[in-house]
């Protein structure tokens, strides 16, 4: 690889290593000190959004990037959820179905091999970002005692909570259907494929006992 486009060091990359870090800092701390997780985490997802417009910026976009985003976005919300569980134990089913729903649906999508670009549609990374804000109000009200950041009267971390929740729920919906039309859309190409398998092995066994 020529020194001017080691692909490693391309800006939005830069920056993905930033989100891992915050992230990283935001894990350590989110059982003990939520403010400090809240604004890592809240800064990585800021970071997210900017990454994509410095790759198209900087015409730097690369297969390396999109996966190291993806990733990040995917284990940040794994670690995020697990931490929940252990704060709200009673809806922990819920936390693990929402994580099993993440990685399945997203693995599958991007694995497809209609989709395997790796291409994340900038709408869709916005229900994604405004997801993960449901989980982050839930993170910062796990413990009653935590003071409420407030505008003009309104909490904003409930009015958080409030818009974030049904796009959390759009944005599971959405990974369901990504999901179920990778799944379609595999089935399809085995179907395909075995139109093309030729009897080889029935007809090994026919000249074996002709023997």
């Amino acid at each position: 690889m020529s020194e001017e486009e080691n692909v490693f060091l391309f800006v939005p990359n830069l920056t993905g290593y930033g989100r891992i870090v915050l992230a990283l800092i935001s894990f350590y701390f989110m059982p003990t000190h939520y403010a400090i997780a809240c604004w890592c985490y809240v800064i990585s997802g800021l970071l997210d959004a900017i990454d994509g417009h410095a790759a198209r910026y900087f015409n730097q976009s690369t297969k390396f990037g999109a996966m190291l985003d993806q990733l990040t976005d995917r284990v940040g919300t794994m670690c995020l959820c697990v931490t929940l569980s252990t704060f709200y134990p009673k809806y922990q089913f819920l936390f693990q179905l929402s994580m099993a729903i993440d990685i399945a649906c997203h693995w599958i999508y991007l694995h497809s091999p209609q989709f395997n670009t790796i291409v994340v549609q900038p709408h869709r990374k916005l229900v994604t970002n405004q997801g993960q804000g449901f989980h982050v109000r839930c993170r910062y009200r796990a413990h009653p005692s935590e003071p409420e950041l407030q505008i003009a009267g309104f909490s904003l971390f409930r009015l958080v909570c409030y818009v974030s929740a049904p796009v959390a729920l759009v944005k599971s919906a959405i990974s369901l259907i990504h999901g179920y039309v990778a799944c379609q859309n595999l089935a399809i190409i085995d179907v395909q494929e075995r139109k093309h398998l030729t009897p080889a092995a029935p007809a090994e066994k026919s000249e074996v006992k002709a023997e």
